[in-house]
């Protein structure tokens, strides 16, 4: 059994009352789940302060509190541990708790605003290929091996994150990637785990409405270099303009990749097809079914990650051109009719530019392009206008509807993204609320040899609206559309 003082290892404290020698059965920090003898963190949330849960914690059976105040009254017999930052304490009493599995593992984390499940995804996939037991927290899925979990955040909460590492030594895995989004950075939810590497795909708008600035956002995800060891490498997209920047207080070895510039990984497009991307990664050639610029990045920063952790040169060539798309990431289908529907998760101003300007770069502009668009609710509202406008700007015809309103109003929502909208380009709009009437109405207008990108969700098998989800899957949906439409 492991006793209070144990999982306190590393942990910056203030002040302690009462006994650090008692046994911990488990960690919590949601006041419900607590048992007897069990630990429980208080943690302030954006919507509720685990101090206010401190009683409820202790009559559920918690023999011990960490929290960044103390109670105005102690319960005897209980153990207060007063720290500055819960969220910070709870990482390192987490890692503790489960006796630091990350030091187990070839840890590497990826973060920017875009790119990052793709990178973590086919990174675990490159792995699994090349005979290695690897290990994946994503967006999309975690796996552990060949076992299969479902996501719930980017980056899920540290206890979460440590227990899953936990399945991954207990099962023989020895590479791990992960997703670190910005919030999971601020709420310190990766702090005391080992990252062997850092990946960073680039920083575009978003999150705005958590982070408040952009360069707040942007120092965010510096802090996560800041904090890599001597022993870890950290690689950066040097085309991007704050690549260079995340580089530069890190005590890692630093590395750069990029299509543009100058670069310790270089790459080239040498063709770019709906069929896939033919690209010259350094001085060799690789073709990959990955369509699209944006990808001759993600691959460029797979390639350079693979060679970082050892793989053979030619041997990462071989398993890249083997790799197949990740879900809801450019994922098309092409119906009896000959329309091709693209679902992507481009939810991103810059994101949705990739991928209209990819589609674009590769057609041949006899046929037209149809754009399904929405805005989630809830979230950095100042994105809206910005996706309007590039929809209306780079598509034939544009259909904005809902993504996930969840409690905001639909027509509040695609208000903001028509603002963007410029006079010219008011004709190629349709507004349509209900999600699945939009892509019907796209499969409806769409001829043979047409395109229809549908943006936004991407892998999202749900709906959210007004707190409640529903399923909707928008892959799912434009093939049973397409197939009805084509009877």
């Amino acid at each position: 059994m492991i006793t209070i003082k144990d999982i306190l290892y590393k942990v910056t404290i203030n002040a302690v009352v009462g006994d650090t020698s008692l046994q911990v059965n488990a960690v919590n920090f949601d006041s419900r789940n607590v048992k007897k003898g069990d630990l429980f963190v208080a943690v302030k949330g954006l919507l509720s302060d685990g101090h206010e849960f401190i009683d409820v914690a202790i009559k559920n059976g918690a023999n011990s509190i960490v929290c960044e105040v103390f109670p105005e009254n102690l319960e005897e017999g209980v153990t207060y541990i007063e720290v500055d930052n819960s969220h910070k304490a709870l990482a390192t009493i987490a890692s503790n708790y489960y006796g630091n599995p990350s030091e187990n593992l070839r840890l590497v984390g990826v973060t920017g605003t875009n790119g990052k499940t793709t990178v973590a995804s086919l990174l675990y996939q490159l792995f699994k290929k090349a005979g290695y037991k690897v290990g994946l927290l994503s967006t999309v899925k975690i796996m552990v091996d060949n076992t299969e979990y479902k996501a719930t955040h980017t980056t899920p909460d540290s206890l979460t994150i440590n227990a899953f590492l936990t399945k991954m030594n207990d099962e023989g895995v020895e590479f791990c990637f992960m997703e670190v989004s910005s919030h999971g950075i601020d709420q310190y939810r990766t702090e005391g785990l080992h990252f062997e590497g850092a990946i960073f795909t680039n920083i575009t708008h978003d999150h705005l409405d958590y982070h408040k600035t952009f360069a707040i956002y942007r120092d965010v995800k510096k802090k996560f270099f800041d904090d890599l060891s001597p022993k870890s490498f950290a690689i950066v997209n040097a085309d991007d303009k704050n690549g260079l920047f995340m580089l530069q207080n890190t005590k890692a070895r630093k590395y750069t990749y990029a299509l543009k510039q100058y670069a310790d990984f270089k790459c080239q497009v040498l063709e770019n097809q709906f069929s896939g991307l033919l690209l010259k990664v350094n001085d060799s050639e690789v073709w990959t079914r990955l369509i699209g610029s944006f990808n001759a990045y993600n691959v460029l920063a797979i390639y350079a990650t693979a060679e970082l952790l050892g793989l053979e040169k030619v041997e990462i060539l071989r398993l890249i051109s083997d790799l197949e798309s990740v879900s809801g990431r450019f994922q098309y289908v092409i119906s009896e009719g000959k329309i091709t529907a693209i679902v992507d998760y481009a939810h991103t101003p810059d994101a949705l530019k990739n991928v209209l300007e990819t589609i674009n770069g590769i057609r041949t502009k006899n046929e037209a392009l149809f754009t399904v668009v929405g805005c989630g609710g809830d979230r950095d509202k100042t994105k809206r206008p910005e996706m309007g406008h590039i929809a209306s700007v780079l598509s034939d015809k544009v259909i904005f509807t809902s993504d996930n309103p969840r409690s905001e109003k639909p027509e509040a929502i695609l208000n903001d993204i028509e603002a963007g909208v410029e006079p010219l380009n008011f004709k190629k709009t349709l507004t349509i609320e209900d999600r699945k009437q939009a892509i019907k109405t796209a499969c409806q207008m769409a001829q043979p040899n047409d395109i229809i990108l549908i943006a936004g969700k991407g892998h999202e098998d749900y709906q959210e609206i007004k707190g409640v989800r529903t399923h909707f899957n928008d892959l799912e949906t434009v093939k049973e559309l397409l197939k009805q439409l084509e009877k």
